[in-house]
């Protein structure tokens, strides 16, 4: 990294109405929320970072540094200021060091953004070469629907693995470990994957919606968002499915707010998230009792935690601190990914990994890539299909019933799969 120095240029544009129409409908990148954020134009990179298996060390702090290099050497105009203005970068990390994918940073040509009210794009470019020509607008192709199944585990096999984890709780082996399953299948070679993307942001507006090296989702869970020397993050455990009607709605939320099981589970997460963040904060506060968060499909019980940092510690850092998570992983960490590992019959890659963006300021929001699919780089060269892989989990506690974890599964499937059809 230390020979690129990237030339980054912000200024203010008039209103951008319908920013995926700006990015790639084969490879979109794009970060979403409430119809704020910003998206590539077109395909062009002014660098990456990617950082293979077998690195010897963890991925995220060579990221992490190779992205501190990268703004040293680099030449900011910005004049807008504002958190994800200038030098950007749009990153998915996989969830386990282990894993045989990627975790990469992709560094656009042009970001178009918009916050606030306010648009913008920066266009960002080697120091020895010219700015790229700025990718027009195009509309969005025709619908498509994809094709989706079992994948390398049926449900009966999930809930046999449920009961396998069941028995080495009941063993003291762990206390908590989240397992998901797969979904595997294919869409159309020509699809425009922006329809995907822009279905998830308006049905689930209140989520991460995200599409980052083809791992497209909508996630609930901030991982961390750092905005100047404030560090704040949400801790999602304990879901259960919406109600069919209000009364029914009701007791749901009710019963799930009174659960032991899955009050424990909430409570291993949030230990996680303060344990990781405080060596790193100089006040750090969660609340005191959970909340229920409401989605179009499911309840989740979820605790904010905010806190100001005292190290400069960049949002890249506090990701490398924080994953994984009990959320996503079990507790202990360290021995509930161990046991992810045997007993999965599959790579997660990027699913339940940090994906979000970084500025030159440290600053960035980071969601755990939940709620997703893994789309393939390019179309099988036989079928023309192009293949994806969806993943869903759920935390398999002391007291965690076989059937009703394959049903959480089936639930926090359905924003995807309804996207996908």
């Amino acid at each position: 990294m230390s020979s690129i120095r990237l030339v980054a240029q912000t200024r203010e544009i008039p209103p951008v109405e319908d920013l995926l129409a700006h990015t790639s409908p084969v490879r979109p990148l794009a970060w979403l929320r409430r119809g704020d954020g910003f998206v590539a134009a077109g395909e062009g990179m002014a660098a990456s970072i990617r950082v293979p298996a077998g690195r010897g060390a963890v991925r995220s702090a060579i990221i992490a540094d190779a992205w501190r290099e990268l703004v040293a050497n680099a030449e900011i105009d910005d004049l807008i200021g504002m958190p994800g203005t200038g030098l950007v970068a749009l990153g998915a990390l996989t969830f386990d060091e282990d894993s045989a994918a990627d975790s990469l940073l992709i560094i656009p040509q042009t970001i178009i953004g918009r916050r606030d009210g306010r648009s913008w794009i920066t266009r960002i470019r080697d120091s020895d070469a010219e700015f790229a020509p700025v990718a027009d607008a195009s509309a969005y192709a025709p619908h498509w629907a994809g094709r989706v199944g079992p994948g390398a585990q049926t449900p009966q096999g999930y809930q046999e693995s449920v009961q396998l984890a069941l028995d080495e709780i009941a063993a003291d082996a762990y206390s908590k470990v989240v397992l998901a399953r797969d979904l595997t299948g294919t869409v159309p070679g020509d699809a425009d994957l922006r329809r995907l993307v822009r279905a998830l942001s308006s049905g689930y507006p209140d989520t991460w919606t995200f599409a980052v090296d083809g791992l497209i989702g909508a996630s609930p869970e901030t991982l961390v968002t750092v905005h100047e020397r404030t560090v704040t993050a949400r801790v999602l455990a304990g879901t259960t499915a919406r109600g069919a009607d209000p009364d029914a709605d009701n007791a749901a939320s009710a019963a799930l707010a009174s659960s032991g099981k899955d009050l424990d589970e909430h409570e291993y997460a949030v230990q996680s998230v303060l344990a990781s963040l405080r060596p790193h904060t100089r006040t750090l506060a969660a609340s005191e009792q959970p909340f229920t968060l409401k989605l179009p499909n499911l309840f989740h019980l979820a605790t904010d935690v905010e806190g100001e940092l005292d190290d400069g510690a960049s949002a890249l850092d506090l990701v490398g601190a924080m994953h994984p998570t009990a959320a996503v992983a079990g507790t202990p960490t360290a021995t509930a990914v161990a046991a992810i590992r045997r007993i999965e019959p599959f790579d997660r890659g990027r699913y339940a990994g940090p994906v979000g963006w970084i500025d030159a300021a440290g600053n960035g929001e980071w969601a755990i890539a939940l709620r997703c699919a893994q789309f393939a780089e390019t179309p099988d060269s036989a079928s023309g299909a192009r293949r994806v892989t969806a993943y869903a989990g759920a935390g398999i506690v002391a007291g965690s019933d076989p059937e009703s974890e394959l049903l959480e599964t089936r639930v926090k499937f359905r924003p995807l799969v309804d996207a996908l059809a």
